[in-house]
């Protein structure tokens, strides 16, 4: 099992003739994702060839959908032009939307976010600003490296895309279920909680890792819920311990204001729910495995 994406799923590529588009399409292909087209409404009608892959280019993703079955898209669209796509998306009624673009104005994030919210979430979006989501062994829709470990029993869910590959790499020998990057912007789509709450649900992920960073709340309402509804084993990590206060660290949601949002505040919460957190992604790697173990022991 998985959580939001499997082998079975149709992906289009919005921005699929651009720099980024075409280089992750080919990633995409190669990691078995089932990549059906692409949208350019300026190369509508034409194909591009990736090896001995031909995928039809589509004028708007509602032609996508209704030609290729199509129930996931990602967008590769620059951020001026993001907002668009990702409207377009929702309105197209697309299941799932992974919105990879950087530097979306949190004006536009926030309206795609509600008119998606406003259509009854009917269409997930996971981003912007992230890698994405892998289900190792089935499915790529996203920029993360598709050979830094296969399937297992672990589930994923982090704002930080390198850490997130380092932590698929640290427990590459146990392997994931789904590894999905949320993004570290102060809107977006999914969020910790729905992710704990759907690999809490997923009969083969047995272990969970959070990965969070300073900045917000959402680490500390993530420790609530799991306090309240999750009942496998989580260790968490908190980017961000020697960070200065009331600076802006990287990721535009990564400001601390005061004690709430410092990584110390954040762990405190997460350690009260019962999390085991671990002060570098290779001590909660090490705690992950411990806890791990006792489950199979």
């Amino acid at each position: 099992m998985s959580i939001f994406l499997n082998k079975d799923n149709k992906v289009i590529v919005q921005g699929i003739t651009g720099g980024e588009g075409t280089k992750h399409t080919a990633l995409m292909l190669k990691a078995g994702t089932q990549v059906v087209g692409g949208v350019n409404a300026r190369k509508a009608g034409t194909t591009v060839t990736h090896g001995d892959v031909e995928l039809p280019v589509f004028g708007t993703v509602a032609e996508a959908i209704e030609t290729t079955g199509a129930d996931v898209s990602i967008v590769f669209v620059p951020p001026a032009f993001a907002k668009d796509a990702v409207v377009e998306a929702i309105e197209a009624g697309i299941p799932l939307v992974v919105v990879i673009t950087e530097g979306i104005p949190a004006q536009d994030a926030a309206e795609f976010w509600a008119l998606a919210k406003s259509k009854g979430g009917a269409t997930r979006i996971i981003g912007p600003n992230c890698p994405g989501i892998i289900t190792p062994g089935e499915s790529l829709v996203g920029i993360t490296p598709n050979n830094i470990t296969g399937k297992g029993p672990i589930g994923l869910v982090s704002k930080s895309g390198t850490l997130t590959y380092q932590m698929m790499f640290e427990l590459r020998d146990l392997g994931f279920s789904t590894a999905i990057g949320i993004g570290g912007d102060p809107v977006i789509g999914t969020t910790h909680i729905d992710a704990l709450e759907a690999f809490e649900n997923d009969p083969e992920t047995k272990a969970i890792v959070m990965i969070g960073e300073i900045g917000g709340d959402a680490e500390e309402r993530a420790a609530d819920f799991i306090k309240a509804h999750v009942t496998k084993p989580v260790v968490g990590y908190v980017a961000g311990f020697t960070a200065p206060e009331g600076k802006t660290m990287g990721h535009a949601g990564a400001i601390v204001s005061g004690s709430a949002g410092t990584a110390q505040a954040k762990k405190e919460a997460l350690e009260a729910a019962g999390v085991k957190v671990g002060k570098t992604p290779s001590e909660t790697a090490a705690l992950l495995r411990e806890v791990y173990g006792q489950l199979a022991g």
